[in-house]
């Protein structure tokens, strides 16, 4: 039986490399994003960023920072760095809050159940 549990993991995880889910627009990819857009907004405001300010800060149009925060796109993988230091928070932090939502086969995966895991590194996403 774990050999079979471990197998349907393999699988979930290999599925979930190969959707492409940041190319997705269903209505469910849209609203996780718009989520992720709601804990991006909340993460620049303690921050006390105007969109502008953030958008100068990585290099960006400030509407490329809107668009990410109202779920219409995804912050590519490449800037999470980037946006990290502008939002003062640690990159791990700032892909273990977005993955829920950009990618949510994989989160599951990798910490489903793990909560206090993902407290101990000061990451506290919401529920998806």
């Amino acid at each position: 039986m774990e050999w079979e549990q471990s197998q349907q993991v393999l699988r979930e995880l290999v599925s979930a490399m190969y959707t492409h889910t940041q190319r997705r627009s269903d209505k469910a990819t849209q609203e996780l994003r718009a989520q992720a857009g709601i804990w991006l907004r909340e993460l620049r405001e303690r921050r006390g960023l105007s969109q502008r300010e953030l958008a100068h800060l990585i290099r960006a149009k400030y509407t490329f920072v809107s668009q990410i925060e109202t779920g219409r796109c995804r912050m590519p993988p490449d800037r999470y760095v980037v946006w990290a230091n502008a939002l003062g928070v640690a990159p791990r932090e700032l892909v273990q809050g977005l993955l829920p939502y950009y990618d949510p086969v994989t989160y599951n995966v990798l910490w489903a159940g793990s909560a206090a895991a993902l407290a101990s590194h000061g990451a506290s996403p919401p529920a998806v």
